[in-house]
């Protein structure tokens, strides 16, 4: 069993426990998504604030808004649990972007945007520095430069939505029917468009030099 069926699994009897009042599994349920939460930050916080902003950071902020809105959650559900946990960390950063970039926050538009939603864009270089991995030896810096701008490039070729259910899907690591509805897609659209960002993105990888095991 992987970690999402986990986490599904062991997170319906917590819900249940909390419509009862048990206060207990609140703080049992809700740090069961911290990593998860914290790819999501990681690829979508902006670059110009990494020095002044931790991913732990946020995502602890956003588990305590969670923990003061989780009653109103019980008593209506309108989305999966980890979805509404996504998009309460989503506010917490986006409000972090206003407070500390105001009018220099990028255009959503310009790299994945999710359409449907306030979240801030997945940055390129992010997803680019995922794939790529980190390479540490001094020797390798500039390859990894290179590698870098072309993959990036590779991401930024592909279609908005492709690359955001890519995001979703391989790097945040949403299972299908959460990318779904995430970006309100029909759950076949949403894998078609999934396969199909990944062979672009593999045949664009395949043209680097060394191909895709310089990966």
């Amino acid at each position: 069993m992987n970690e999402v069926s986990c986490e599904f699994g062991e997170t319906e009897p917590l819900l249940e426990r909390v419509r009862a009042g048990d206060r207990q599994a609140a703080a049992e349920l809700l740090p069961r998504y911290r990593q998860r939460l914290k790819r999501m930050i990681e690829l979508r916080l902006d670059s110009r604030l990494h020095r002044r902003l931790d991913a732990s950071d946020v995502v602890q902020d956003a588990l305590l808004d969670a923990a003061a809105r989780l009653d109103d959650y019980v008593k209506d559900p309108k989305l999966p649990f980890f979805l509404w946990m996504r998009m309460i960390a989503g506010d917490r950063l986006i409000r972090l972007h206003r407070q500390h970039l105001g009018a220099r926050m990028r255009d959503l538009g310009r790299e994945v945007s999710l359409y449907r939603s306030a979240l801030p864009a997945a940055s390129s270089f992010a997803l680019a520095s995922m794939l790529l991995g980190r390479l540490s030896s001094p020797t390798q810096a500039a390859v990894r430069a290179e590698r870098l701008v072309r993959i990036q490039d590779a991401l930024n070729a592909l279609d908005p939505v492709d690359r955001e259910v890519l995001a979703l899907r391989h790097f945040e690591q949403l299972t299908p029917a959460e990318t779904a509805a995430a970006l309100e897609l029909r759950p076949d659209a949403a894998s078609k468009r999934y396969i199909r960002a990944l062979k672009r993105l593999k045949q664009a990888l395949a043209e680097m030099p060394g191909g895709l095991e310089a990966l």
